[in-house]
Protein backbone atom coordinates (compact mmCIF):
# COMPACT_ATOMS: atom_id res chain seq x y z
CA UNK A 1 0.00 0.00 0.00
CA UNK A 2 1.09 3.35 -0.96
CA UNK A 3 1.71 6.33 1.04
CA UNK A 4 -1.50 7.93 -0.77
CA UNK A 5 -3.52 5.11 -0.47
CA UNK A 6 -2.87 5.42 3.66
CA UNK A 7 -3.90 9.13 3.19
CA UNK A 8 -6.70 8.20 1.31
CA UNK A 9 -7.65 5.96 4.02
CA UNK A 10 -8.72 8.90 6.36
CA UNK A 11 -12.10 10.50 7.38
CA UNK A 12 -12.91 12.98 4.60
CA UNK A 13 -13.00 15.69 7.12
CA UNK A 14 -9.79 14.62 8.73
CA UNK A 15 -7.95 14.56 5.27
CA UNK A 16 -9.89 18.23 4.46
CA UNK A 17 -8.87 19.60 7.82
CA UNK A 18 -5.18 17.90 7.40
CA UNK A 19 -4.75 19.37 3.33
CA UNK A 20 -6.10 23.17 4.30
CA UNK A 21 -5.49 23.82 8.03
CA UNK A 22 -1.93 22.34 7.80
CA UNK A 23 -0.85 21.77 4.58
CA UNK A 24 -2.08 25.25 2.96
CA UNK A 25 -1.95 27.24 5.54
CA UNK A 26 1.32 26.13 6.84
CA UNK A 27 2.97 27.08 3.59
CA UNK A 28 1.58 30.32 3.62
CA UNK A 29 2.89 30.81 7.63
CA UNK A 30 6.40 29.45 6.52
CA UNK A 31 6.16 32.23 3.82
CA UNK A 32 5.08 34.80 5.85
CA UNK A 33 8.00 33.83 8.89
CA UNK A 34 10.19 33.93 6.24
CA UNK A 35 9.15 37.46 5.39
CA UNK A 36 9.33 38.77 8.76
CA UNK A 37 12.40 37.31 9.04
CA UNK A 38 14.25 39.08 6.60
CA UNK A 39 12.98 42.47 8.34
CA UNK A 40 14.52 41.79 10.78
CA UNK A 41 11.12 40.95 12.51
CA UNK A 42 10.73 37.95 15.25
CA UNK A 43 7.13 35.72 15.32
CA UNK A 44 8.31 32.20 14.80
CA UNK A 45 6.32 30.30 11.96
CA UNK A 46 5.15 28.05 14.73
CA UNK A 47 4.58 27.56 18.37
CA UNK A 48 5.16 24.14 20.87
CA UNK A 49 2.64 24.19 24.04
CA UNK A 50 3.18 22.19 26.75
CA UNK A 51 -0.29 22.35 28.64
CA UNK A 52 0.60 20.41 31.78
CA UNK A 53 3.52 18.88 33.13
CA UNK A 54 1.48 15.99 34.89
CA UNK A 55 2.29 12.60 33.37
CA UNK A 56 1.54 8.99 34.10
CA UNK A 57 4.75 7.71 33.19
CA UNK A 58 8.52 8.39 34.04
CA UNK A 59 10.83 7.92 31.14
CA UNK A 60 14.32 8.26 30.42
CA UNK A 61 16.09 11.41 29.17
CA UNK A 62 12.87 13.41 30.43
CA UNK A 63 12.94 16.89 30.45
CA UNK A 64 9.96 17.53 32.17
CA UNK A 65 9.47 17.53 35.73
CA UNK A 66 6.67 18.10 37.70
CA UNK A 67 8.01 19.73 40.89
CA UNK A 68 6.05 20.33 43.98
CA UNK A 69 2.44 20.57 42.17
CA UNK A 70 1.24 20.37 38.52
CA UNK A 71 1.77 23.53 36.55
CA UNK A 72 -1.34 23.64 33.74
CA UNK A 73 -1.94 26.60 31.49
CA UNK A 74 -5.20 28.23 31.92
CA UNK A 75 -7.57 27.26 28.79
CA UNK A 76 -7.41 31.32 28.64
CA UNK A 77 -3.91 31.50 27.92
CA UNK A 78 -4.03 29.10 25.39
CA UNK A 79 -6.58 31.47 23.13
CA UNK A 80 -4.31 34.02 23.83
CA UNK A 81 -1.08 32.48 22.49
CA UNK A 82 -3.59 30.67 19.29
CA UNK A 83 -5.54 33.82 18.38
CA UNK A 84 -2.67 36.09 18.39
CA UNK A 85 -0.43 33.57 16.50
CA UNK A 86 -3.28 32.94 13.83
CA UNK A 87 -2.63 37.07 13.18
CA UNK A 88 0.56 36.43 11.44
CA UNK A 89 -0.33 33.16 9.99
CA UNK A 90 0.45 30.57 12.67
CA UNK A 91 -1.76 28.29 12.22
CA UNK A 92 -0.17 24.86 13.13
CA UNK A 93 0.39 24.41 16.92
CA UNK A 94 2.32 21.03 18.60
CA UNK A 95 0.99 20.22 22.05
CA UNK A 96 2.57 18.65 24.40
CA UNK A 97 3.52 17.97 28.10
CA UNK A 98 3.74 15.74 30.26
CA UNK A 99 1.25 13.92 28.60
CA UNK A 100 -1.36 16.34 27.31
CA UNK A 101 -3.77 13.83 27.18
CA UNK A 102 -4.08 14.48 31.34
CA UNK A 103 -4.58 18.41 30.45
CA UNK A 104 -9.11 18.36 31.07
CA UNK A 105 -9.16 21.50 28.78
CA UNK A 106 -7.63 19.47 25.78
CA UNK A 107 -10.45 19.43 23.38
CA UNK A 108 -11.75 22.75 24.23
CA UNK A 109 -8.77 23.71 22.44
CA UNK A 110 -9.61 21.62 19.52
CA UNK A 111 -13.35 22.56 19.39
CA UNK A 112 -12.50 26.79 19.55
CA UNK A 113 -9.89 26.77 17.09
CA UNK A 114 -11.37 24.74 14.22
CA UNK A 115 -9.50 26.63 12.01
CA UNK A 116 -6.39 25.73 13.36
CA UNK A 117 -4.00 22.38 13.00
CA UNK A 118 -2.91 20.29 15.89
CA UNK A 119 -0.27 18.18 16.69
CA UNK A 120 -0.91 16.35 19.51
CA UNK A 121 2.29 14.22 21.18
CA UNK A 122 1.51 11.36 23.96
CA UNK A 123 2.60 8.24 25.02
CA UNK A 124 -0.19 6.51 23.80
CA UNK A 125 -1.32 5.08 26.73
CA UNK A 126 -4.17 6.94 27.15
CA UNK A 127 -6.13 6.85 24.04
CA UNK A 128 -9.14 5.43 24.56
CA UNK A 129 -11.82 4.46 21.61
CA UNK A 130 -13.86 7.62 22.91
CA UNK A 131 -11.00 9.68 23.08
CA UNK A 132 -9.70 8.85 19.62
CA UNK A 133 -13.48 9.18 18.31
CA UNK A 134 -13.85 12.73 19.76
CA UNK A 135 -10.55 13.33 17.73
CA UNK A 136 -12.18 12.15 14.45
CA UNK A 137 -14.62 14.71 15.22
CA UNK A 138 -12.57 17.63 15.58
CA UNK A 139 -10.57 16.45 12.66
CA UNK A 140 -7.97 19.32 13.39
CA UNK A 141 -5.74 16.67 15.16
CA UNK A 142 -3.00 14.31 14.58
CA UNK A 143 -1.68 11.93 17.44
CA UNK A 144 1.86 11.77 17.16
CA UNK A 145 2.03 8.26 19.65
CA UNK A 146 5.96 7.52 20.89
CA UNK A 147 6.92 3.81 20.02
CA UNK A 148 10.44 3.62 22.18
CA UNK A 149 11.15 0.01 21.85
CA UNK A 150 10.08 -3.55 21.46
CA UNK A 151 8.43 -5.34 24.72
CA UNK A 152 11.11 -5.52 27.10
CA UNK A 153 13.14 -2.08 25.36
CA UNK A 154 9.68 0.53 25.99
CA UNK A 155 9.13 -0.67 29.50
CA UNK A 156 12.77 0.46 30.15
CA UNK A 157 12.29 3.64 28.56
CA UNK A 158 9.33 5.05 29.40
CA UNK A 159 8.99 3.43 33.40
CA UNK A 160 5.72 1.30 32.81
CA UNK A 161 4.33 -2.03 32.22
CA UNK A 162 3.22 -3.28 29.27
CA UNK A 163 4.10 0.16 27.09
CA UNK A 164 4.70 -1.82 24.21
CA UNK A 165 1.64 -3.62 23.68
CA UNK A 166 -0.42 -0.17 24.81
CA UNK A 167 1.37 1.66 22.04
CA UNK A 168 0.60 -0.96 19.51
CA UNK A 169 -3.46 -0.43 20.84
CA UNK A 170 -2.97 3.10 20.44
CA UNK A 171 -2.00 2.67 16.74
CA UNK A 172 -4.30 0.30 16.13
CA UNK A 173 -7.17 2.83 17.77
CA UNK A 174 -6.20 5.61 15.87
CA UNK A 175 -5.84 4.13 12.25
CA UNK A 176 -8.69 2.25 12.95
CA UNK A 177 -11.12 5.37 13.17
CA UNK A 178 -9.33 6.95 10.14
CA UNK A 179 -7.05 9.73 11.88
CA UNK A 180 -4.24 11.32 10.70
CA UNK A 181 -1.50 8.75 12.23
CA UNK A 182 1.93 9.78 12.95
CA UNK A 183 4.24 7.51 15.19
CA UNK A 184 7.45 9.20 16.57
CA UNK A 185 10.92 7.72 17.89
CA UNK A 186 13.93 9.10 19.51
CA UNK A 187 16.64 6.61 18.46
CA UNK A 188 18.85 5.92 21.29
CA UNK A 189 21.12 2.96 21.60
CA UNK A 190 18.57 0.71 23.35
CA UNK A 191 15.97 0.67 19.96
CA UNK A 192 18.53 1.60 17.28
CA UNK A 193 18.63 -1.54 15.34
CA UNK A 194 14.87 -1.59 15.11
CA UNK A 195 14.47 1.96 14.40
CA UNK A 196 16.26 1.34 11.64
CA UNK A 197 14.72 -1.77 10.38
CA UNK A 198 12.37 -3.17 7.41
CA UNK A 199 10.23 -4.82 9.72
CA UNK A 200 9.43 -1.46 12.33
CA UNK A 201 8.83 0.74 9.39
CA UNK A 202 6.87 -1.97 7.45
CA UNK A 203 4.97 -2.97 10.51
CA UNK A 204 3.78 0.68 11.04
CA UNK A 205 2.82 1.25 7.83
CA UNK A 206 0.89 -1.86 7.40
CA UNK A 207 -1.41 -0.59 10.21
CA UNK A 208 -2.27 2.32 8.59
CA UNK A 209 0.29 5.09 9.74
CA UNK A 210 0.82 7.90 7.88
CA UNK A 211 4.42 9.54 9.09
CA UNK A 212 7.22 8.04 11.05
CA UNK A 213 9.19 11.01 12.95
CA UNK A 214 12.23 10.70 14.12
CA UNK A 215 14.27 12.37 17.10
CA UNK A 216 17.89 11.86 18.60
CA UNK A 217 17.58 11.30 22.04
CA UNK A 218 19.11 14.11 24.46
CA UNK A 219 19.74 13.15 27.72
CA UNK A 220 18.23 15.52 30.35
CA UNK A 221 15.71 15.65 33.22
CA UNK A 222 16.12 13.95 36.74
CA UNK A 223 17.36 11.17 34.94
CA UNK A 224 19.38 11.61 31.61
CA UNK A 225 20.55 8.24 30.96
CA UNK A 226 23.61 9.71 28.86
CA UNK A 227 24.28 6.12 28.81
CA UNK A 228 22.32 5.75 25.37
CA UNK A 229 22.88 8.83 23.38
CA UNK A 230 24.15 7.91 19.87
CA UNK A 231 27.78 8.57 18.69
CA UNK A 232 28.52 10.98 15.91
CA UNK A 233 28.94 7.79 14.03
CA UNK A 234 25.26 6.41 14.88
CA UNK A 235 23.72 9.31 14.05
CA UNK A 236 25.65 9.55 10.41
CA UNK A 237 24.51 6.13 9.74
CA UNK A 238 20.62 7.78 11.20
CA UNK A 239 20.95 10.35 8.85
CA UNK A 240 22.14 8.06 6.32
CA UNK A 241 19.07 5.76 6.47
CA UNK A 242 16.41 9.00 6.72
CA UNK A 243 17.71 10.19 2.94
CA UNK A 244 17.63 6.24 1.45
CA UNK A 245 14.32 5.34 3.23
CA UNK A 246 12.35 8.31 2.16
CA UNK A 247 12.69 6.76 -1.89
CA UNK A 248 12.73 3.16 -0.51
CA UNK A 249 9.85 3.46 2.23
CA UNK A 250 5.99 3.42 1.60
CA UNK A 251 5.41 6.09 4.60
CA UNK A 252 6.46 9.85 5.28
CA UNK A 253 9.94 9.76 7.32
CA UNK A 254 10.32 13.20 8.77
CA UNK A 255 13.66 14.92 11.06
CA UNK A 256 14.16 17.85 12.77
CA UNK A 257 17.31 18.48 12.29
CA UNK A 258 18.70 18.85 8.66
CA UNK A 259 17.64 21.05 5.67
CA UNK A 260 17.39 20.05 2.02
CA UNK A 261 21.22 20.21 1.24
CA UNK A 262 22.18 18.37 4.94
CA UNK A 263 22.79 21.52 6.65
CA UNK A 264 22.23 21.23 10.18
CA UNK A 265 20.17 23.51 11.82
CA UNK A 266 18.71 24.32 15.33
CA UNK A 267 14.82 25.64 14.56
CA UNK A 268 15.34 27.68 17.97
CA UNK A 269 18.31 29.49 16.74
CA UNK A 270 16.74 30.05 13.24
CA UNK A 271 13.76 31.18 14.95
CA UNK A 272 11.41 29.24 13.33
CA UNK A 273 9.98 27.74 16.24
CA UNK A 274 9.99 28.27 20.00
CA UNK A 275 8.40 26.50 23.53
CA UNK A 276 5.81 27.70 25.69
CA UNK A 277 5.96 25.66 28.88
CA UNK A 278 3.07 24.78 31.57
CA UNK A 279 3.89 27.70 33.54
CA UNK A 280 3.74 30.53 30.71
CA UNK A 281 6.96 31.24 29.65
CA UNK A 282 8.28 31.40 26.11
CA UNK A 283 11.81 28.73 25.92
CA UNK A 284 13.99 28.53 23.07
CA UNK A 285 12.93 24.81 22.57
CA UNK A 286 11.25 22.19 25.36
CA UNK A 287 14.86 20.87 26.38
CA UNK A 288 16.01 24.30 26.90
CA UNK A 289 14.84 25.52 30.08
CA UNK A 290 14.98 29.49 30.84
CA UNK A 291 13.66 31.90 30.06
CA UNK A 292 13.42 35.97 30.76
CA UNK A 293 9.93 35.77 29.36
CA UNK A 294 6.20 35.23 30.08
CA UNK A 295 3.05 34.68 27.65
CA UNK A 296 1.61 37.25 30.37
CA UNK A 297 3.73 39.78 30.07
CA UNK A 298 1.90 41.50 27.22
CA UNK A 299 0.96 41.23 23.53
CA UNK A 300 2.42 37.76 22.47
CA UNK A 301 4.33 39.94 19.12
CA UNK A 302 5.80 42.25 21.54
CA UNK A 303 7.12 39.67 24.14
CA UNK A 304 9.02 38.05 21.09
CA UNK A 305 10.22 41.24 19.68
CA UNK A 306 11.51 42.92 22.92
CA UNK A 307 13.32 39.35 23.90
CA UNK A 308 16.61 40.12 24.59
CA UNK A 309 16.92 36.40 25.64
CA UNK A 310 15.61 34.85 22.38
CA UNK A 311 17.83 37.58 20.32
CA UNK A 312 21.04 37.02 22.11
CA UNK A 313 20.09 33.36 22.01
CA UNK A 314 19.71 33.12 18.38
CA UNK A 315 23.29 34.86 17.59
CA UNK A 316 25.37 33.48 19.84
CA UNK A 317 24.16 29.71 19.28
CA UNK A 318 24.77 30.29 15.77
CA UNK A 319 28.17 31.45 16.21
CA UNK A 320 28.81 27.80 18.31
CA UNK A 321 26.97 25.57 16.36
CA UNK A 322 24.70 24.26 13.46
CA UNK A 323 23.68 21.51 16.27
CA UNK A 324 21.82 20.92 19.40
CA UNK A 325 24.10 23.29 22.01
CA UNK A 326 22.43 21.28 24.86
CA UNK A 327 24.21 18.32 23.95
CA UNK A 328 27.38 19.37 22.46
CA UNK A 329 28.49 21.94 24.65
CA UNK A 330 25.96 22.07 28.20
CA UNK A 331 28.50 24.19 30.02
CA UNK A 332 28.53 27.04 27.81
CA UNK A 333 24.89 26.83 27.86
CA UNK A 334 24.85 27.34 31.50
CA UNK A 335 27.26 30.21 31.46
CA UNK A 336 25.30 31.59 28.44
CA UNK A 337 21.85 31.61 30.59
CA UNK A 338 24.24 32.45 33.82
CA UNK A 339 25.37 36.18 31.96
CA UNK A 340 21.43 36.24 30.62
CA UNK A 341 20.43 36.23 34.74
CA UNK A 342 17.87 33.92 32.88
CA UNK A 343 15.32 31.97 35.23
CA UNK A 344 15.91 28.27 35.40
CA UNK A 345 11.72 27.13 34.18
CA UNK A 346 12.78 23.49 34.72
CA UNK A 347 11.41 22.65 38.28
CA UNK A 348 14.90 20.87 39.16
CA UNK A 349 16.95 23.96 41.56
CA UNK A 350 19.83 22.36 40.44
CA UNK A 351 20.03 22.47 37.10
CA UNK A 352 22.82 24.93 36.11
CA UNK A 353 24.87 22.75 38.29
CA UNK A 354 23.96 20.01 36.29
CA UNK A 355 24.99 22.10 32.90
CA UNK A 356 28.45 23.08 34.22
CA UNK A 357 29.06 19.11 34.68
CA UNK A 358 27.19 17.51 32.05
CA UNK A 359 29.00 15.24 29.23
CA UNK A 360 29.29 16.62 25.66
CA UNK A 361 28.13 14.69 23.42
CA UNK A 362 27.40 14.69 19.41
CA UNK A 363 24.26 15.94 18.12
CA UNK A 364 22.77 16.16 14.90
CA UNK A 365 25.31 19.08 14.06
CA UNK A 366 28.38 16.41 14.29
CA UNK A 367 27.85 15.11 11.03
CA UNK A 368 29.23 15.81 7.34
CA UNK A 369 26.39 17.27 5.50
CA UNK A 370 24.13 14.44 3.32
CA UNK A 371 21.67 15.94 0.95
CA UNK A 372 18.14 14.78 0.22
CA UNK A 373 18.11 13.00 -2.33
CA UNK A 374 14.19 12.67 -3.23
CA UNK A 375 12.79 15.85 -5.09
CA UNK A 376 9.69 16.09 -2.86
CA UNK A 377 11.20 16.34 0.09
CA UNK A 378 13.41 18.81 -1.04
CA UNK A 379 11.05 20.95 -1.83
CA UNK A 380 8.87 20.34 1.02
CA UNK A 381 12.34 21.61 3.17
CA UNK A 382 12.97 24.51 1.16
CA UNK A 383 9.36 25.51 0.65
CA UNK A 384 7.44 24.54 3.97
CA UNK A 385 8.22 23.92 7.39
CA UNK A 386 7.95 20.34 6.74
CA UNK A 387 10.60 18.29 9.19
CA UNK A 388 11.23 21.22 10.59
CA UNK A 389 10.02 20.58 14.18
CA UNK A 390 11.98 21.77 17.63
CA UNK A 391 10.52 18.84 19.82
CA UNK A 392 13.36 16.58 19.14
Amino acid sequence: MSITKNLLRADNKCLIKFIYNFGWKGLIGFNKFQKRKKKGEIFPAFQFISVTNDCNLSCQGCWVTKGEKTESLDIYQIDKIINESKKYGSYFFGILGGEPLMYKYLFDIFHRHTDCYFQLFTNGTLLSDSIVQELRKCANVTPLISFEGNETVADIRRGGKAIFSKTVQAIDMSTKHKLITGVAISVCKSNFEMALSDDFINMLHNKGVLYLWYYIFRPSGINPSYELALSAEEIEKLRTFLVEGRSKYPIVIIDSYWGADGEAFCPAAEGLSHHINPAGFIEPCPVIQFSKDKITNGNLKEVYENSSFLKDFKIDVSKKTKGCILMEDPEWLGQFVGKQEALNTSNRIDLPQQLNVARSIPSHGSTKKIPEKHWIYRMAKKRAFFGLGAYG
